[in-house]
């Protein structure tokens, strides 16, 4: 029986990384998007290989370049007969103090973190209705919900813009294609606890009902029982992964 086919953009690290260990696990064949993490999709590739036996292509690719993403899905194609399932990993989070955001800051992070889901789903899903199957997992962000910070307004307001964005898909591309959303709370990869002083996380980590961070493993959990069989009947969902945030809802 043919593996299903996931591709994962910003597949290479962190909640990305995980995604694609945990598929290839359980015998999916991947693919690997990437911009600028080369290094860490080759070492990514070869140990899913090494250890899962699945097949696994790396592509680079600016997913919010239409003309990119055809070419990437192309291949894809060409190599893999097409994607099953897409994970739309892909973000970029330019935080900054407000008063030194600018426009041309806000308008790069909705290119890559919503333009780039879009361009994404829009590529793949005329073969997903050929095959009468699809899947499209949209890692959106609590920060979409009612987690505010002003110093990340762009992120913030473009994991908005992806869950409307998942409504939209699921009543587009229903019945056959699936799109949900999951919304992490926060997740303790090195690049989300990066940059941030200790009073800062104690503060944050006092918020959690769990007393801790998530893991980018328990993320890729969630996303494994969305696009298997015992999710069939979860459709234009969005469902928060985030410890029990307190004040949140």
């Amino acid at each position: 029986m043919k593996n299903k086919v996931v591709l994962i953009t910003g597949g290479a690290q962190g909640i990305g990384k995980a995604i694609a260990l945990e598929l290839a696990k359980n015998h999916y064949d991947i693919v690997i998007n990437y911009l600028t993490s080369k290094n860490g999709a080759l070492a990514l590739k070869e140990q899913i290989i090494k250890d899962y036996g699945v097949k696994c292509l790396i592509l680079q690719c600016d997913v919010s370049k239409e003309k990119d993403v055809d070419q990437m899905v192309s291949m894809i194609e060409e190599k893999l007969d097409g994607v099953d399932i897409l994970i739309n990993n892909a973000a970029i989070d330019l935080s900054n103090l407000f008063h030194l955001k600018n426009a041309d800051e806000f308008r790069k992070t909705l290119d890559v973190n919503v333009i780039g889901a879009y361009n994404c789903a829009k590529r793949v899903y005329r073969k997903m209705l050929e095959k009468e199957y699809g899947r499209i997992i949209n890692i959106s962000s609590t920060n979409g919900i009612n987690t505010y910070y002003p110093m990340c307004i762009d992120y913030d307001a473009s994991k908005a813009a992806l869950i409307s964005l998942t409504h939209n898909l699921a009543f587009e591309f229903a019945p056959y294609i699936h799109v949900n959303c999951i919304a992490p709370g926060f997740i303790g990869t090195e690049n989300e606890l990066a940059g941030y002083d200790e009073e800062f996380l104690k503060e944050e980590q006092e918020k959690i009902m769990v007393e801790r961070y998530g893991k980018p493993e328990e993320v890729a959990y969630l996303v494994k029982f969305l696009i298997s069989d015992e999710a069939n009947y979860i459709n234009n969902t969005v469902i928060r992964i985030d410890g029990g945030q307190k004040g949140s809802v």
